[in-house]
């Protein structure tokens, strides 16, 4: 249909093409309902079938913005995104599965749409406050991405009592003009007390906080012991000296690194990950329930894990001094000039010399701690080396053109309560740069054998950005005397933006530009089609360093096993893949954008609850969003609270979206992005998730 059709068929005329028999058309039926119901074909009108481009419609799934409007996020990562207007989205909700329209082209912007299927739903459970009535109530959601209130009459409350937090099932989905209905399946507490909010965040991601019982039978049923015959077919590393780098608080270790110095001129990299593939079958019990967690999840008070304990904390961690399971990627190096000369990647059993923290690495290479150069003595040297292979990586990832954003990281301490009693900024100083340099590295040579060999994969993707908004974004920082090569033309190099980066460093547009860069470039997403990845300016790349929290990488191991093992995968593994890959790859896309805006959303409270004991205090912050209705400033310690345009008591401000910014005016005086301004604290409510804050020099 996509290839060979001139023009849409008839049932009779696809049975015709592949020859069904009579005794088979029942089931040829079924097969062609199925794939209409997926959206992977259309029927018309008039009962004629084709691949939905060929009728002017795309597959994808809705990201819809709290604003209420929309996108359309394609299933083919090659076809641009489509805007789809409030009106247009028909019932359709955040993450369902849909077929859209165009529309014809608005004033030359991006292309827009209209839902006209919706082929999967993706909030049967809704997390939320009760409002109720004599007769009747709304839950109104937590989730704003989800901008309408549902509709629960009174025999559904379950006990429920107003301003509770709730869960609510959904009996009836949302058409035009009409709320969706449904009824309550959990009361959580009263909204506001201690621990409900996060409860909420958790159930908001539909997932099980306990693994079933049979999942975590089976896990408790491997064994601990190697097997004599799979020591002897793998690689054995355990006489070669290597190590782990985590945070402090890391429980699970899932990747090592050993260096090793061939020549005065090259050198060997060794990246070690965990083999869950070993330990985690395809179709098993806790393989299935991994796929549907799809990540593991790092809330400010807990983690949710892929893998049961009894994998993540033990078998399949790196822990010191214990003969562990891994797939490993050697990478020679020639340091001049610097290149890639070699790599291998190998099934092997290694055994971690030492377990050394980020702070510790750091006092070893940085402060040069003599206490803690002496405890870690065996590896000071191969330290030291991989501090050199890492500023050999990271000059090639500038002239390779990769982007370097440096967006602050908060890291929440709580009490012995759960209270957040402090922010702290993450480091991301030399010891993490080098381990992220290594596992980007380890990445991308395993993508490209993959890739050389033709085989069906899951790569990670980074589409180049829109033209249009590239030109938007051009035309924005001409405001402050700066443009992007090729931006004029929308069509744009990784390293010109890397270039703007460096220009406004260390100035006072730099949150600006940073920001609205971000913005204006799409976001990575996993794929079985190849196209690149524009932020890491790579032709391909994939993740494979993180098997026990991300599912995509342990199908990787997978499928780089077989790879290696039997040189390309037999012809039924090939043809099984590529039916199931695209699901793999856009559910586990799903799942990691869940699992972000939780831990997002779970940071934000606790900043709020910090900013409580602050109300009346006053902070200098940066402005990092304008809107119509006031700008947002971000403080120091990254906690963001909002200023209301009603609290701009000097003028009457209006938005101006080309600056963004409020230009008030009588005095033209503007508030844009990136502006240092002093601000009161005057309302922290955890309950609404509001953080507001008011000029000091206008009280």
């Amino acid at each position: 249909m996509q290839q060979e059709a001139e023009k849409p068929l008839s049932p009779q005329e696809i049975a015709e093409r592949f020859d069904v028999s009579r005794e088979q058309r029942d089931e040829f039926e079924e097969v062609l309902e199925s794939l209409v119901r997926e959206g992977f074909i259309h029927r018309s009108s008039r009962g004629l079938y084709g691949v939905p481009e060929k009728f002017n419609l795309l597959r994808g799934r809705v990201d819809r913005n709290p604003k209420g409007f929309a996108f359309l996020i394609p299933d083919n990562p090659e076809k641009e995104d489509v805007f789809i207007n409030p009106d247009n989205l028909n019932g359709a909700m955040n993450n369902d599965k849909v077929l859209v329209r165009f529309l014809p082209h608005s004033h030359g912007k991006k292309d827009e749409g209209e839902v006209v299927k919706i082929l999967e739903r993706a909030n049967e459970h809704i997390v939320g406050v009760l409002d109720s009535y004599k007769r009747y109530g709304f839950v109104i959601p937590d989730n704003q991405r989800i901008n309408t209130d549902v509709f629960v009459p009174q025999d559904e409350f379950k006990g429920a009592d107003d301003r509770d937090k709730v869960v609510v099932k959904i009996t009836r989905w949302p058409e035009r003009n009409r709320n969706p209905e449904g009824k309550i399946v959990e009361v959580l507490g009263k909204q506001g007390e201690s621990g409900v909010d996060l409860e909420a965040l958790i159930r908001q991601l539909d997932l099980p906080q306990e693994f079933p019982g049979k999942v975590v039978q089976a896990a408790e049923n491997l064994s601990s012991e190697i097997p004599s015959e799979e020591i002897e077919r793998r690689r054995d590393l355990r006489d070669l000296r290597l190590f782990t780098i985590d945070p402090e608080e890391a429980k699970d270790f899932d990747d090592a690194v050993s260096i090793e110095k061939i020549s005065d001129n090259k050198l060997r990299l060794g990246v070690h990950i965990a083999d869950v593939s070993y330990y985690v079958e395809e179709d098993s019990k806790i393989d299935k329930e991994a796929f549907k967690r799809g990540t593991s999840i790092y809330l400010v008070d807990r983690v949710i894990p892929m893998l049961p304990e009894r994998l993540s904390n033990d078998l399949c961690s790196l822990r010191p001094r214990e003969d562990r399971l891994a797939m490993s990627v050697f990478m020679e190096y020639n340091l001049e000039p610097f290149e890639l000369e070699d790599y291998e990647i190998t099934e092997s059993i290694i055994n971690s010399n030492y377990r050394l923290t980020y702070d510790e690495a750091r006092q070893i290479l940085e402060d040069e701690d003599q206490d803690i150069r002496k405890e870690y003595r065996d590896i000071v040297s191969d330290l030291e080396l991989m501090k050199e292979l890492r500023e050999k990586l990271m000059s090639g990832r500038r002239l390779r053109g990769t982007i370097e954003f440096e967006f602050p990281e908060v890291k929440v301490i709580l009490d012995d309560r759960g209270r957040a009693v402090d922010l702290q900024k993450r480091e991301h100083g030399l010891p993490e740069q080098m381990i992220e340099v290594f596992m980007i590295a380890a990445n991308r040579a395993v993508a490209r054998e993959a890739y050389w060999r033709e085989e069906p994969f899951i790569y990670r993707v980074h589409d180049n950005p829109d033209p249009q908004s590239i030109e938007e974004f051009n035309e924005f920082i001409h405001n402050f005397g700066y443009h992007i090569k090729g931006g004029e033309s929308g069509e744009i190099h990784p390293g010109a933006l890397q270039e703007l980066l460096d220009e406004v460093s260390g100035t006072g547009a730099e949150n600006i530009i940073e920001t609205m860069m971000l913005r204006s470039m799409k976001k990575a997403v996993y794929s079985p089609v190849n196209i690149g990845h524009f932020g890491l300016s790579l032709d391909c790349y994939c993740h494979f360093t993180s098997p026990i929290r991300r599912y995509p990488d342990l199908m990787v191991h997978r499928i780089i096993k077989e790879i290696i093992n039997q040189g390309k995968l037999e012809k039924e593994r090939r043809w099984q893949l590529e039916d199931d890959l695209p699901e793999v790859a856009d559910h586990c896309s799903v799942q990691e954008r869940r699992a972000l805006d939780a831990e997002r959303d779970s940071v934000d409270l606790k900043r709020i609850e910090y900013m409580q004991q602050y109300v009346g205090d006053k902070f200098t912050g940066i402005i990092n969003g304008v809107t119509s209705f006031g700008f947002f400033v971000q403080l120091e310690n990254t906690a963001e609270g909002l200023v209301h345009v009603e609290d701009l008591t000097d003028d009457y401000y209006q938005y101006r979206d080309d600056l963004q910014a409020l230009v008030g005016e009588r005095k033209k005086k503007i508030y844009r992005l990136g502006d240092e301004v002093e601000v009161r604290v005057i309302k922290a409510n955890v309950e609404e998730r509001e953080l507001d804050f008011v000029l000091a020099d206008m009280e």
